[in-house]
């Protein structure tokens, strides 16, 4: 069996689980924003965010990174162009994987500043990244 194709399953497997993450815990604050404190509804999102986070969206981030360089190192990509755009989108994609962890703090402490409009553009970041990386990956602009 080819190990590289199956680094490569893994790679891909792990990046459906983030970006579905990515995409629904925006999703979930919009939400959580109209819940009032202490309600059970709100005490519902809370757990929700923190399993979603810690279940799914951190160890699949990891490994997608993992798997990622692990591919990267293999297939001797790390002087293609495509392939440093792709990690800063990578990067600026954790970036908000950690803005979002701190979300999930604040909703936790009642301290939710943000109203569901900013909730609903931020729910946008991992999509636009998204698309830069599948156009880095698979156009190979550079």
């Amino acid at each position: 069996m080819n190990l590289y194709l199956w680094i490569k399953a893994l790679h891909v497997i792990s990046i459906i689980a983030w970006m579905a993450g990515l995409l629904y815990l925006p999703r979930l604050f919009v939400y959580h924003c109209g819940a009032s404190v202490g309600s059970e509804t709100s005490e519902t999102f809370k757990v929700m965010e923190r399993r979603l986070l810690r279940a799914i969206m951190t160890p699949a981030m990891i490994l997608a990174w993992i798997t990622g360089l692990t591919l990267a190192v293999q297939g001797g990509f790390f002087t293609a162009g495509w392939l440093h755009l792709k990690l800063l989108l990578v990067l600026i994609m954790s970036g908000a994987h950690g803005y979002m962890s701190r979300c999930v703090r604040t909703f936790a402490a009642d301290a939710n500043q943000k109203s569901h409009k900013f909730y609903r553009v931020l729910n946008e970041v991992p999509t636009v990244l998204m698309l830069g990386v599948v156009v880095a990956v698979i156009v190979k602009p550079f």
